[in-house]
């Protein structure tokens, strides 16, 4: 009898628990039209609280691009000093300075083993450096004016620029020669990200467009259009479903790759969106913006988690976000600012 009891009960948390995922996928499919999220997302591993760790200065000028080493050890800041400066991530300690473009520094990328860095400069070049010495690999000249942006394949094979030249060169990095360019933007281009199989381009423009490329021929899938002012940042999802877009129009937009449609815009920020990304587990969506504030969203119920407005320190307070880089583990999130400052935050779940 008292068996029998304990299985009825056992049986029916399971048909509940069963109910309330169903329910989160039908709901998932009435609003996007697929299943692109985890529906246990809903409901746990968000975050419970974000704290400043610390506030890392050395840089000269504004800090635009900032990016994390796969093992989550390495942070590297591209500033307008004209430097590229290494950091230990746990610490804030600076590990070197690189020095070699003779203008500022819009984009730095770390490579999928870890090795390498690229930088893109208003010099027109991109340079490859050994991340354990600090040395230059190679430079990439082949762009008639600044580098925006730069972005490493999945398997690191190939390297992604984009340039105020309105192109994209994708380069071969074992030869370091230009595999193509792509055209079609009619503006420059601010910003590419590598879908996460390796097999399509996303970049966003001045033209205020977000256009996905056919990596295997270099022809143009689609554009997405929607913004009112220049996409100034995109980023895939983890799972690839997913694209974020950040604009001068102040907005975050998320789109469904398999229709090209928007699924919802953010319109909460004062000041224009510099930077995307996503958590790691494809949870969170995080912003930067020039009006001072980093905004973290719940991916899959488009609500607001948090806002990160200044620093507990006073001396230091949030000055417009420039670029944000979260960890591998998801619980380090960085900000380089127009204050020339770093700011680590701690993200508790």
């Amino acid at each position: 009898m008292k068996n029998a009891k304990r299985r009825n009960r056992l049986l029916a948390g399971v048909a509940i628990l069963l109910l309330g995922l169903a329910g989160t996928q039908i709901y998932g499919y009435v609003r996007y039209g697929f299943f692109p999220f985890n529906p246990i997302f809903l409901i746990i591993g968000l975050p419970s609280r974000v704290f400043l760790q610390r506030t890392v200065t050395g840089h000269s000028d504004s800090i635009y691009s900032i990016a994390i080493s796969p093992d989550g050890q390495t942070l590297a800041s591209g500033s307008f000093d004209n430097t590229i400066k290494l950091w230990k991530l746990a610490t804030g300690q600076e590990i070197r300075t690189l020095t070699g473009h003779t203008n500022s520094v819009y984009a730095v990328a770390i490579s999928p083993d870890g090795q390498t860095l690229a930088s893109g400069s208003h010099d027109k070049t991109i340079k490859l450096w050994n991340l354990a010495t600090g040395k230059v690999i190679r430079t990439l000249k082949g762009h008639s004016d600044w580098v925006r942006s730069v972005a490493f394949s999945p398997d690191g094979e190939t390297l992604a620029s984009s340039s105020r030249d309105k192109t994209i060169k994708l380069w071969n990095l074992t030869t370091g020669k230009e595999i193509r360019t792509l055209k079609g933007h009619s503006e420059w281009v601010t910003s590419v990200a590598f879908s996460p199989d390796g097999e399509s381009l996303a970049s966003g423009s001045y033209d205020k467009t977000i256009k996905l490329w056919n990596l295997a021929t270099g022809k143009e899938i689609r554009t997405l259009k929607g913004h009112s002012d220049w996409v100034t940042s995109v980023a895939f999802s983890p799972d690839g479903q997913i694209l974020a877009s950040g604009s001068r129009d102040k907005s975050i937009k998320v789109w469904n790759l398999a229709t090209g449609k928007a699924i919802r815009t953010h319109e909460k920020h004062s000041d224009w969106v510099t930077s995307v990304a996503f958590s790691p587990d494809g949870q969170i969506l995080v912003n930067g913006s020039r009006d001072k504030s980093i905004k973290l969203w719940n991916l899959a119920t488009g609500q607001e988690i948090r806002t990160l407005k200044e620093a507990s320190d006073k001396a230091f307070p949030l000055a417009g976000v420039n670029s944000i880089a979260i960890s591998p583990t998801g619980q380090t999130l960085a900000s380089g600012s127009v204050d020339n400052t770093i700011k680590i935050w701690r993200v508790l779940r």
